[in-house]
């Protein structure tokens, strides 16, 4: 029985297929994690969810910004891109099933007996774990309401970026979408910054990589994420875990087996638009 956690997919199918194959993923035994991002960008965003929701309980995702776009187009909230490919899942015969599926699947994934925690982008240096489950919570009862479109578009917004537990209704919604799926850089007192995206060898003063701020989470409890490609799963302090490696862009598709710490990659057959 293995844990297997991988970065994000991003519409590579073929790729997935084939790093499952290297470690042979079985359904019976083994668990798989995704660090969210499952669509967009690569070719086949249609053939990734299908088969990740034919896993059932033997797959564990967190939902990543370009789920939650996804979720917005579909409800007409935002535009149909040509460079996210998603044209062909949102034609597809059980699109309706796809994104009920998708809507109901969490923010965050804590195994406390494994120590281990996952997300797409990073965890508020304010938060503990409890703090932290309560605001993915609060987002994934959004989403999984019968009036979720109202709030998808309101929720994305750059404008607030610091914490203040006292915040409630969009506000506070908005911080917490933005700290779960879109965060990088936070400024010393763990203000996001919504903007800068390099590597963090050219990151200008005063901005920090959220993991490097000191962190109200257990120091006992790993923490795995995606969402930063040019990081190269390169840069992070010990017990966290950065796996997007980029696939859709050319790169890998980077699988962790959690049990000995080993890495598998793919590399990429298709170069996405």
């Amino acid at each position: 029985m293995s844990t297997y956690l991988i970065g994000d997919v991003h519409g590579c199918f073929t790729e997935l297929r084939a790093l499952l194959a290297q470690v042979n993923f079985n359904i019976q035994q083994d668990t798989l994690w995704l660090t969210g991002d499952l669509v967009a960008r690569g070719s086949s965003s249609l053939a990734v969810l299908r088969y990740l929701r034919s896993l059932g309980s033997s797959v564990r995702i967190v939902l990543g910004n370009h789920d939650l776009h996804l979720l917005a187009v579909y409800v007409g909230l935002r535009r149909n891109k040509q460079k996210d490919r998603l044209t062909e899942l949102l034609n597809a015969y059980d699109i309706d099933e796809l994104i009920n599926w998708l809507r109901h699947q969490p923010l965050l994934q804590i195994d406390h007996m494994l120590k281990l925690i996952m997300v797409h982008a990073g965890i508020s240096p304010q938060w503990d774990i409890k703090k932290a489950q309560n605001c993915a919570h609060e987002i994934e009862d959004v989403l999984s309401s019968n009036s979720y479109p109202l709030f998808l578009n309101a929720l994305f917004n750059d404008a607030l970026n610091s914490w203040n537990p006292k915040h409630s209704g969009l506000a506070r919604l908005r911080f917490n979408i933005n700290t779960l799926t879109r965060m990088r850089y936070c400024l010393p007192h763990g203000q996001l910054d919504m903007i800068y995206k390099d590597i963090p060898e050219n990151t200008p003063f005063p901005l920090i990589p959220w993991f490097r701020l000191p962190r109200l989470i257990d120091a006992n409890y790993a923490i795995v994420f995606g969402h930063w490609s040019s990081l190269q799963g390169a840069g992070t302090p010990i017990g966290i875990y950065a796996l997007d490696t980029g696939c859709c862009w050319g790169g890998k598709l980077t699988l962790l087996r959690w049990e000995d710490k080993r890495y598998f990659t793919q590399s990429a057959k298709h170069i996405s638009i």
